[in-house]
């Protein structure tokens, strides 16, 4: 669905404030440990969303590289910018489908959270392909089943009881929706990618009370216009029902749960 990958108004400060810290900045760090690896000089990051991820190839890359980080959302764009300014990075806005950059251009493509929302992931994976320089790396990672990530399963469960007759399933459609390891595996090969490689990567994830995921799930990403195209007085009442349901499941205060993501190293 479009309306999936439109993050505006006030999604993108909520989303980077509450759902950064939670479930995105474990995994920014893995992804940065494995692209510093490589030492890329020329670097390209789709979907970078509000940086989170460029934050830390910033502080990880040598002085000498060369960092591009885009993203579809110009909303998105505009926190990351204000979070590294002075930063070595240069913030363009694209579309991971059709990559205004000449071929053989880049030693490294990353991106993290992004291919669940591509409209055509193995398009995507042509352009990510075709930027690259032969022998380049692209690097990303997605969600595993939304019952591997405990915190987004029970914002979604309680977000669905509150609308009985028409749950909305934002998060098991398309975050947690994509994950069919042999099937990307397949798409990437279509793709041009002749190594492919998948590693399940679990973490820990932790918030300093049961309130921040309920907000950040509930109002920091899609499922806000899932819930206010239901009842546009309903987004507190999703937020407070989402917020007892962590509360009951995993305790009031500091909490904790499980999360597991998928990574994806294809050689060009």
């Amino acid at each position: 669905m479009k309306s999936d990958s439109e993050f505006a108004g006030s999604i993108p400060e909520i989303y980077d404030r509450y759902l950064g810290p939670l479930i995105f900045e474990p995994y920014a760090v893995d992804l940065g440990e494995r692209v510093a690896a490589l030492h890329p000089k020329r670097l390209l990051e789709t979907a970078a969303g509000t940086g989170i991820v460029t934050r830390e190839l910033a502080r990880k890359l040598g002085r000498d590289a060369a960092l591009l980080a885009t993203d579809l959302n110009q909303a998105m764009l505009d926190v990351a910018k204000s979070k590294l300014a002075g930063a070595n990075v240069e913030f363009r806005q694209a579309d991971a489908l059709a990559l205004g950059f000449e071929s053989n251009t880049f030693d490294a493509v990353i991106c993290q959270f992004g291919a669940m929302f591509f409209p055509d992931k193995i398009k995507a994976y042509r352009e990510a392909w075709r930027v690259l320089k032969p022998g380049g790396r692209f690097v990303f990672n997605v969600w595993d089943r939304i019952e591997r990530n405990e915190f987004a399963e029970a914002a979604s469960d309680a977000v669905a009881r509150c609308f009985p007759s028409d749950p909305p399933q934002f998060l098991r459609r398309t975050p947690y929706g994509y994950n069919d390891v042999e099937a990307i595996k397949g798409e990437l090969k279509e793709a041009g990618f002749t190594t492919v490689s998948a590693e399940a990567v679990s973490a820990r994830t932790r918030a300093p009370s049961h309130e921040g995921p309920a907000i950040g799930f509930c109002q920091g990403s899609p499922l806000r216009s899932e819930i206010e195209a239901r009842d546009s007085q309903g987004l507190a009442g999703a937020t407070q029902a989402a917020a007892e349901a962590i509360a009951l499941r995993f305790g009031r205060g500091p909490v904790e749960a499980g999360a597991q993501a998928v990574v994806f190293t294809a050689i060009r």
